[in-house]
């Protein structure tokens, strides 16, 4: 009678918070990956490099679906809104969980509408000079804007952007005037970099490369604490004098929010056995970005502190767009 009685009630048993076989089961279909734009692009090659491998850890697939438009707040909100069940995931990166949230007013909370999962890694910025200015480190650059205030023009990928909010940080740190110049993207910018209708720019690292390798723009510095491997003879601005110095280009794994913490846990697992294998850094260096493993805490921590960071100085510089 025991047993039959067990056996009867295992049905609803099944069904209470916990107890659920999905759960155990997970992942028991397709993940769907949502990019916040268009396909093609280096932030595209980023999650389609990244879920390949994590597929064949979770031995289930993923489905990129590149959501572009809005600034990233369209795939946010497509997040935000979907059932927590570790069937939908975000590629979250700098603008949607970082410098937008610090500018604008967003249909969406960066913080306490997403779970997050785990970092995927970063590229630095870098201080860039038209080669025809005559200048070659950061201290003979610091010099020529003090001696010419007013005169110099930087440019940007647009208003409340990392490339403008990285300007934005070291004007304010050098205490000296430079005209700002947004732009829709970073291609056009550094098209008039080049061509000498601007002077300076903080580009991320990946996006200077070619112009960088093909002498158009001279290097001076990059963000961070460490110099970055693939030049490494071009010094931080950590080790110029500017201590602390630090804005990058990164990329990670966010959910909706309330996701359980036994599938958030299984995913950012995965995911750090991805990063860390040894060939992955070379697929990403395509972008220059570096593999950063951290757990969801970290991660969730390395959020706030960067949308912090933007806030406190885009207030400071006067910085606050439409939404």
């Amino acid at each position: 009678m025991q047993r039959r009685t067990l056996l009867q009630a295992a049905p609803a048993l099944l069904g209470l918070p916990g107890l659920s076989l999905a759960q155990t089961a997970y992942p028991a279909k397709a993940i769907r990956y949502i990019v916040p734009v268009s396909a093609g692009g280096g932030s595209d090659m980023v999650g389609r490099t990244v879920t390949e491998r994590w597929g064949q850890q979770l031995k289930q697939s993923f489905i990129v679906d590149n959501q572009g438009g809005g600034g990233g707040v369209i795939a946010c909100q497509a997040t935000a809104r979907a059932a927590p069940d570790g069937y939908t995931l975000l590629q979250g990166y700098v603008a949607t969980h970082g410098t937008s949230p610090a500018t604008r007013k967003l249909p969406y909370d960066a913080i306490k509408d997403f779970t997050p999962i785990g970092m995927i890694g970063g590229t630095p910025n870098v201080l860039v000079v038209n080669a025809s200015l005559p200048v070659t480190n950061i201290r003979e650059f610091i010099d020529y804007v003090k001696k010419n205030p007013g005169k110099l023009s930087y440019g940007s990928a647009g208003q409340g952007s990392l490339t403008h909010l990285t300007m934005e940080l070291f004007k304010q740190q050098i205490n000296s005037f430079m005209v700002h110049i947004p732009y829709r993207g970073v291609a056009p910018a550094f098209t008039d970099l080049i061509g000498g209708q601007t002077q300076a720019m903080f580009p991320g690292l990946a996006a200077a490369v070619p112009h960088i390798r093909s002498g158009r723009v001279r290097p001076l510095a990059v963000t961070g604490l460490q110099r970055h491997p693939q030049f490494k003879d071009l010094p931080t601005l950590d080790e110029s004098g500017f201590k602390g110095f630090d804005a990058q280009q990164w990329y990670g794994v966010v959910g909706p929010a309330g996701m359980p913490a036994p599938i958030v846990k299984q995913l950012n697992d995965t995911l750090a056995v991805v990063l860390r294998a040894p060939d992955m850094r070379e697929k990403l260096s395509v972008e220059a970005i570096e593999p950063q493993v951290m757990t969801p805490e970290q991660f969730g921590s390395f959020i706030k502190a960067d949308i912090a960071r933007w806030t406190e100085l885009a207030r400071a510089r006067g910085i606050q767009l439409d939404s």
